[in-house]
């Protein structure tokens, strides 16, 4: 069964101007153990995507699922993680990680637990007391990532959460990320990533989907069949980057959706 299933997906917004497509018959699937990414184009829909998928907007046609049930509200178990941080800059590191645990209604002694857990998990021992101020982007996208990973979704969305940061600190936390999602014991069961970065993509994910400019549509679904970790530098990785990139550089013309296998030509459009 798919943990997301998002079916002939349309979403576009009035204007005084008329209505603005932003997204046309959007399709896919996002199974459990799932690690998917979204690139494309500047103002193609990506992050909208995510919101649609959380609930925190609604589609103008189409349908979305979570576990077979309609997305109509807001939908507790998925998480998001954002690029701007979003901490609320007068709650200490703890009590920020703690935010979402309170909205639940758990229990004081459930969420000073919880909250104790996923502060170590994500390296943050020692900055329970500190305020958001006083920490660096990476400390605060952990504290992001803390607070996410505590309501212990079963998918974590992150809509281009790295970008941010300077490139050694996004690099730490990428591979902190992988740690995370591939360990049993711990949320989430799939990741939904938006990315403007397409080797941060392939790096990452096991498939990518590429949008086309506006309105978005899937030009493609690419499997990523590397092994991890994956070498930036290595032949294979230099093609598939190549061919993400000529898809969304050379996709003005918009074809059904295809799955095309790392390592061979791609097919013919």
């Amino acid at each position: 069964m798919a943990l997301i299933r998002v079916e002939h997906m349309d979403k576009s917004f009035a204007s005084r101007h008329g209505s603005i497509s932003i997204m046309r018959d959007i399709s896919f699937e996002v199974k459990d153990s799932d690690f998917v990414a979204i690139v494309g184009p500047s103002g193609c829909g990506k992050s909208t995507l995510l919101r649609l998928i959380q609930g925190l907007d609604h589609p103008t046609a189409g349908t979305i699922y979570f576990q077979d049930q309609k997305v109509d509200a807001v939908c507790p178990q998925m998480a998001m993680v954002f690029q701007s941080f979003a901490l609320y800059p007068w709650l200490t590191v703890a009590q920020n990680v703690a935010f979402g645990l309170e909205a639940l209604g758990w229990e004081t002694a459930r969420i000073a637990s919880q909250v104790e857990r996923y502060i170590s998990v994500t390296g943050l021992d020692g900055f329970q007391e500190a305020y958001p101020r006083e920490l660096s982007g990476g400390m605060r996208q952990r504290v992001g990532l803390a607070r996410a990973l505590a309501v212990e979704p079963a998918v974590l969305l992150m809509d281009e959460p790295f970008s941010a940061l300077d490139p050694l600190t996004a690099e730490s936390l990428r591979e902190e990320v992988l740690q995370l999602w591939r360990d049993p014991q711990l949320p989430p069961d799939a990741v939904l990533l938006v990315s403007h970065n397409i080797e941060e993509a392939i790096q990452l994910a096991d498939r990518v989907i590429v949008l086309s400019r506006r309105p978005g549509q899937i030009l493609a679904q690419v499997e990523v069949d590397l092994p991890r970790p994956r070498d930036r530098k290595s032949p294979a990785f230099y093609e598939l980057t190549d061919r993400v990139y000529s898809l969304i550089t050379e996709g003005g013309t918009v074809f059904a959706p295809r799955t095309l296998p790392a390592g061979g030509p791609p097919p013919a459009g």
